[in-house]
């Protein structure tokens, strides 16, 4: 028997729309995020899926896009866990930051390497900075050594790990209907792991906002057939886009 898998990034947010690093900054969705999470709750109808539980970060984007797209396919009621391993990926010094000035100012090659190779990661945020998630009430119950001050993908991958096997893959086996909404990153991160994508190719995979990726999984959660819900052309535009937020 087969099981699904829905990946959703959350819709475009603010920080998005403005160009900049986002990470864990708590940023709400624009417009257009509001209306792309929209559309994905209606694709997700379309394609009847019926969720049996959903799961999502810390961080308003990606549980206002959840709530939205659930919302839309007539699903608010189903439960939802949510944690912080599934936060996006942690910017470091660079939160906040706009990607293209950045690029201008330390190089194309540099800000590809801070964002996009699988084990550098950027300048480390002091733990004395308030932006700090050491500093945040939402995860005042964690040990703080476990909070990112940065992280490269590979670090990002390592945090989302422990989730996958110990609240995903029980809910997948036990053959419920799984959506998981959550960032560019840490989607990322979880696509590297279900596909087996070496570390040097992961550096071009883009994921859009706001458009579902549905996987067939086996009984042993080994990949059958994935795809973006709607327009195929569609999406890989928008994960073109993704791909030239930092040029100059």
């Amino acid at each position: 028997m087969t099981k699904t898998l829905v990946l959703l990034r959350h819709g475009q947010s603010q920080w998005n729309l403005d160009n900049r690093f986002t990470g864990w900054v708590d940023v709400d969705l624009s417009e257009k995020g509001v209306a792309e999470a929209k559309a994905a709750g209606k694709l997700m109808q379309d394609e009847g899926l019926a969720f049996d539980v959903v799961h999502t970060s810390l961080l308003k984007r990606a549980i206002r896009t959840m709530q939205l797209a659930m919302e839309e396919s007539d699903q608010l009621w189903v439960p939802v866990r949510r944690s912080w391993r599934l936060n996006e990926r942690h910017y470091g010094g660079l939160q906040g930051l706009n990607k293209a000035e950045t690029t201008a100012k330390h190089g194309e090659e540099q800000v590809l390497v801070w964002r996009r190779s699988y084990d550098t990661p950027p300048p480390e945020m002091p733990v004395s900075d308030p932006g700090h998630p050491a500093n945040d009430r939402r995860y005042q119950g964690l040990d703080k050594r476990v909070l990112p001050g940065t992280e490269s993908l590979k670090l990002t991958l390592e945090r989302v790990l422990p989730y996958w096997h110990d609240a995903i893959v029980p809910d997948l086996l036990a053959d419920k209907t799984v959506l998981v909404a959550a960032h560019g990153n840490s989607l990322r991160a979880m696509v590297k792991y279900l596909d087996g994508i070496s570390d040097d190719e992961i550096t071009g995979l883009n994921i859009p906002t706001g458009i579902p990726l549905k996987y067939t999984l086996d009984d042993q959660l080994n990949v059958v057939d994935k795809g973006y819900l709607g327009d195929e052309d569609a999406a890989k535009a928008a994960a073109e886009a993704v791909a030239n937020q930092a040029k100059a």
